[in-house]
């Protein structure tokens, strides 16, 4: 396989405890990224110093040192991403840097030694293939468990785009859930998307957990809402969040929906992207005309 150079992007804050297993999971990966761009979202703790220490150790890693802020998993992530895309671009225009693939990685994750070659090997395979993910998995006793979900729904912080594709696309989206969006605007492009099980990376907390699972749940309420999901579809969701433990999970998660209602009112303004996630519920929920389940 003819190996083509990409670049990784990394938003932070406060991950002292998780960055040195990232950054040595991607040191130690068998193809190294061209290119490392870590954005520090104000972090507090020694964040800072380890991300300093690595970009003076590797020429390929730099650091973006934002304003101290308040962590939030909602507008403002897809803002501090699409910061650290855009610089990944400059850079590496200023540096003649060529690149076929990008990733977004999350600072809390360890990915497996071959993540990348795996990847690209995708990629090559597949011309159409716009943006994969890898699949979370989680350590618990000494068990590797995989995190559910379906094959053609890349996942936020394990994913490539081909260049191509991001480019098609318009970039990041300002959104909640902006990978989920992502997602929905490469398939209205015509281009594939995919997760698979066989490559992986090692989270080392439960997704959307970061803020705590209450504040996670509500952010996805909001998303939800933002995105414009079917009512019908939020009860149901609501109604699965509430039927399994921690039980508390389905009101947080309706109490983010309704807050998405009072306070932010206006919707993710990309008609096609609303109009696709409204007819993907009608039809689940067997109420658009001469659909299928």
């Amino acid at each position: 396989m003819v190996i083509k150079n990409y670049v990784v992007v990394t938003p932070c804050k406060n991950e002292e405890k998780n960055l040195p297993a990232l950054a040595s999971s991607i040191i130690d990966n068998t193809i190294k990224p061209s290119l490392w761009i870590i954005l520090n979202d104000g972090s507090t703790d020694n964040t800072c110093i380890i991300l300093n220490n690595l970009e003076k150790e590797y020429n390929w890693i730099k650091v973006i040192h934002e304003k101290e802020s308040i962590r939030d998993l909602g507008l403002h992530y897809s803002d501090i991403v699409n910061k650290a895309i855009k610089c990944a671009f400059a850079t590496c225009e200023k540096r003649s840097i060529n690149f076929e693939y990008i990733g977004l990685i999350d600072a809390d994750m360890i990915l497996d030694k071959d993540f990348f070659e795996k990847i690209i090997d995708r990629f090559e395979k597949n011309p159409k293939l716009g943006v994969c993910s890898g699949t979370v998995a989680y350590i618990s006793n000494g068990q590797k468990t995989l995190e559910k979900g379906r094959e053609k729904h890349p996942i936020g912080g394990l994913r490539v785009w081909r260049k191509k594709c991001l480019e098609d696309t318009g970039g990041f989206p300002t959104s909640y859930s902006a990978d989920s969006v992502s997602n929905v605007l490469a398939i209205l492009k015509g281009w594939d998307t995919r997760k698979y099980e066989d490559i992986t990376g090692i989270q080392t907390r439960k997704t959307s957990s970061a803020e705590g699972m209450w504040k996670g749940l509500i952010t996805r309420g909001k998303s939800d809402y933002y995105r414009d999901y079917h009512p019908v579809y939020v009860i149901l969701k609501f109604l699965k969040y509430s039927i399994k433990p921690p039980f508390y999970t389905g009101i947080a998660y309706l109490w983010g929906y309704i807050i998405g209602v009072i306070v932010i009112k206006n919707k993710i303004n990309i008609p096609e992207v609303r109009a696709y996630y409204r007819n993907k519920h009608l039809e689940l929920l067997n109420l658009k005309k001469g659909t299928e389940r």
